[in-house]
């Protein structure tokens, strides 16, 4: 089997079975969908198309996406240290004389219950509007911006107790390839095993 083209990938969400979160499996609603790494930015242009064209009369499908590197400058941008209103901004201080040092912190962050609730609060928050739209889909790409800082298969562990997989299902856009039940981000760095994400494969 090969990774689904952007098509496929585009009539899969738009099948009404697919659109039902109670169907396939409840517990991992992780779906992982391929691509090479040196199609980023062609990829982030035809996330927007898919989020416009799904949002059409036709499916009524709301879709939200998640930039995880933005969703992270955001989350450390909104908390302060000390006398900095920023965490963010004094990281970005602090990396031009002790890189190290915030290496450790910004690793500590990424992979902290605090950030993936964050995370958890923004999706809900989507889920959970009442209006004649469906919002069965979450997109979230900018996994290889985030690296290392945070690796796919933490942020799946991290987030299962935050999950509510009868409400949604995460399609993650990853710069890479898959190699038995590891995923290589940028086709070369090994990611560790990602048994709870279900790969979008041409059938």
């Amino acid at each position: 089997m090969k990774p689904m083209t952007v098509a496929q990938l585009y009539e899969k969400l738009c099948s009404k079975k697919f659109q039902d979160t109670h169907s396939g499996d409840l517990f991992y609603n992780f779906y992982v969908y391929l691509y090479p790494a040196d199609k980023e930015f062609e990829m982030r242009e035809q996330i927007d198309e898919i989020k416009e064209n799904i949002k059409r009369p036709v499916n009524n499908v709301d879709v939200l996406t998640l930039d995880i590197f933005e969703e992270f400058c955001r989350f450390m941008d909104a908390q302060s240290f000390g006398k900095h209103p920023s965490y963010l901004k004094y990281m970005l201080e602090k990396d031009e004389t002790k890189p190290e040092d915030v290496t450790k912190a910004l690793l500590l962050k990424a992979n902290s219950d605090d950030f993936l609730l964050y995370i958890h609060n923004r999706i809900m928050e989507h889920v959970s509007k009442v209006d004649n739209f469906i919002r069965p889909y979450v997109f979230m790409y900018g996994l290889g911006n985030i690296y290392p800082y945070l690796r796919t298969s933490n942020l799946l562990n991290r987030y299962e107790k935050h999950n509510h997989s009868e409400r949604y299902k995460i399609i993650l856009f990853y710069p890479g390839d898959q190699d038995g039940a590891t995923f290589k981000l940028f086709g070369d760095l090994e990611d560790n095993h990602t048994y709870r994400a279900i790969v979008l494969m041409n059938d």
